[in-house]
């Protein structure tokens, strides 16, 4: 079977970008030595819109203040981190609403109202002028009209009149994972008005694509053009007034659906716009969708795809912008979101810290919404190492399971102990129990509900219990970015392969400390950071409970461990041949890096690029060509059911 390589990543949360490893630095970047610290503060802040570069590589160049323009002096990156690093803290990760996604203090909205006639005019009738082309088309039946001019009549209406009126209410839920303060996809590219969701899959594709250090046609011309696959969604579609949310706003707010509405709010489209507008992909488009476990749906197929030689290069994540009140408001009435009052009652604070409203696995009161884009490119291993692909770890199994008969479609069952059990004994099958008990940790759903923390913790500290593991360390991301539904998973691989790098485990930095009713006897949490020698963690377990019994667990192999099973299967002297190829993938991987920390992303949007006609197709019985395409698609010749066909 087919190992699939991770060897490549991007994206964007509330802790930056995902390439480099800049978001996994921001969330511990209180431990980071001096020089990385610098480095991770200068490129937020090059992102957030703070300074502007001037040339040069990261570290080499100077940079000006972006609102004074050319009358600002010249920074250095040491300088930058020193004036700026307090904006980019505050600017990033869990915090207050912002203003430009929506006045959380005062949201528009319709109340309700009713007229009553006046009764000092003893008629009981309400009298208003309106204007013609402004009458219902069918009057009701209490109204009756006299005409005023040409253009306006005297409505008289008998009795009472329910109206709308434009109001304004507190909103109660005012926390959320946003990207980094003042970062804005739309300016980086001809982005006519596209919906929030896809400018974030435009710019988490790209930037995937670009870490690996390898142009996509080089990659096109070593596989066929149908052996990619695109695996992404988005879990609730794109809800922003360019699209669902304008369409279902529209009629209410006396204005018209425009043209791509439907279109752009389908949750198929992330992947419609990669495959179009980033790689021109030919091959597999799939788009699961299963709530928070989304993410590691999509993987799923696509590692199968993988491992039985379907596809040789998969494009795996999702993208959401799920902060707006519609969203919010739904997640809110049943009871799922953190509300600043709930936060003080369980807190006991008078003031209340939307910083740390997110607190998975510890005394808390709801999850925080967030958004993100994460990608992931995958290879074969014998494709990775023809290449020379950069390998920052490798995916050996997604299990899935169901929960059976429910009580409630939201409730938890019995499926998450299945797949958290099976990926256990997978990564036992694959790299030991040794391996498992004393080098892996596991990615928690962690979603800061208090029947998240009872029932999740009960889970791994029941199969930690089984596979005769202590002290099990685990983190709960969300705590940093928020709950942002389908990407939940990719910022948990992201995490996850950060830790493989730089052996530092994120504590629950927003908890004081882990809840009374969490099961911990054989797990390891807390708000402190866990340093661990990178040679010790080899396996990492990511785990996802979604909405109606939607149950994922995958397990993630470190790039030593992959390395060192690599090695088995090719031998020696071509592990030798493909880390001296990979040296340049690493380069030019590093110096996209540093271009992209002084803001050059440049996101890939090939709109009518390359278009393929009619004309340029020709086929036989055995291939399909298209001008232009390194090669040829070899179209099914074998019988897999030879035994039970006559052909």
């Amino acid at each position: 079977m087919r190992l699939p390589v991770i060897v490549g990543m991007g994206g964007v949360n509330a802790a930056g970008r995902t390439s480099g490893f800049q978001s996994f630095r921001r969330m511990i970047i209180d431990v980071l030595p001096d020089h990385e610290r610098t480095d991770t503060l200068l490129g937020l802040a090059v992102m957030m819109g703070l300074v502007t570069a001037e040339g040069g590589d990261v570290g080499k160049s100077y940079y000006r203040d972006a609102a004074a323009g050319e009358a600002g002096k010249l920074l250095t990156a040491s300088e930058v981190a020193e004036q700026y690093g307090q904006r980019v803290i505050d600017g990033t990760l869990v915090r207050r609403v912002e203003s430009s996604y929506f006045d959380v203090d005062a949201l528009r909205w319709q109340s309700n109202g009713t007229l009553k006639p006046d009764p000092n005019q003893h008629t009981g009738e309400i009298q208003f002028v309106l204007a013609t082309n402004q009458l219902p088309k069918e009057l009701p039946d209490n109204w009756s009209l006299q005409p005023q001019d040409d253009k306006h009549v005297l409505v008289t209406v008998a009795g009472d009149l329910n109206v709308k009126i434009d109001n304004f209410r507190d909103f109660p839920f005012k926390a959320a994972g946003q990207l980094p303060s003042g970062f804005n996809m739309s300016e980086l590219y001809n982005s006519r008005f596209q919906p929030r969701g896809l400018q974030m899959a435009l710019f988490g594709a790209t930037d995937a694509l670009r870490s690996m250090g390898i142009e996509w046609d080089t990659v096109l011309k070593h596989i066929q053009p149908d052996q990619v696959g695109v695996y992404s969604s988005s879990g609730f579609g794109q809800m922003d007034a360019n699209a669902y949310g304008g369409m279902h706003q529209a009629r209410m707010k006396g204005e018209r659906v425009t043209t791509k509405s439907l279109a752009m709010g389908i949750n198929s489209m992330p992947t419609d716009f990669i495959n179009a507008y980033v790689l021109a992909n030919v091959g597999i488009a799939s788009s699961s969708v299963a709530a928070c476990a989304t993410f590691l749906s999509n993987l799923r197929h696509a590692i199968s795809d993988l491992q039985t030689g379907k596809i040789r290069v998969a494009m795996v994540g999702n993208s959401e912008a799920p902060i707006g009140p519609e969203l919010m408001d739904g997640f809110g009435t049943m009871g799922a979101l953190a509300t600043d009052d709930n936060m003080v009652k369980t807190y006991g604070d008078t003031v209340v810290d939307h910083r740390r409203a997110s607190r998975p696995f510890g005394n808390n009161c709801g999850f925080t919404i967030g958004e993100a884009s994460q990608y992931f490119m995958l290879m074969d291993d014998e494709l990775a190492l023809e290449l020379g692909a950069p390998c920052l770890g490798s995916i050996t199994d997604v299990f899935i399971d169901a929960d059976g008969v429910k009580k409630s479609i939201t409730a938890p069952g019995p499926g998450n102990h299945i797949t958290m059990a099976k990926a256990a004994a997978a990564a036992t099958a694959v790299a030991g129990g040794q391996a498992l008990r004393e080098k892996s940790f596991v990615l928690a759903h962690g979603s800061s509900t208090p029947q998240n923390r009872i029932t999740e913790s009960q889970i791994l500290d029941q199969v930690a219990e089984a596979f005769d593991i202590s002290d099990w360390p685990v983190l709960a991301v969300k705590a940093y970015v928020g709950h942002t539904i389908a990407p939940a998973g990719g910022d948990q691989l992201a995490a996850a392969l950060g830790t493989f790098q730089y052996g530092i485990l994120p504590g629950i930095q927003t908890i004081d400390a882990v809840a009374d009713d969490v099961h911990q006897q054989r797990l390891k949490m807390g708000p402190e950071h866990q340093q661990i020698n990178p040679d010790n963690l080899e396996i990492a377990i990511l785990n996802s409970k979604g909405f109606g019994g939607n149950n994922a667990s995958a397990v993630v192999l470190s790039p030593m461990r992959t390395e060192s099973m690599l090695t088995k299967r090719h031998g020696e002297q071509a592990m030798s041949v493909y880390r001296q190829k990979r040296e340049n993938s690493l380069a030019a991987a590093d110096d996209y890096f540093h271009r992209a920390d002084n803001g050059d992303y440049a996101p890939i949007y090939r709109f009518g690029e390359g278009l393929i006609a009619d004309e340029d197709i020709s086929m036989n019985q055995q291939t399909l060509t298209i001008k232009g395409l390194a090669n040829s698609i070899q179209l099914p010749q074998t019988n897999h059911y030879a035994d039970m066909t006559d052909n």
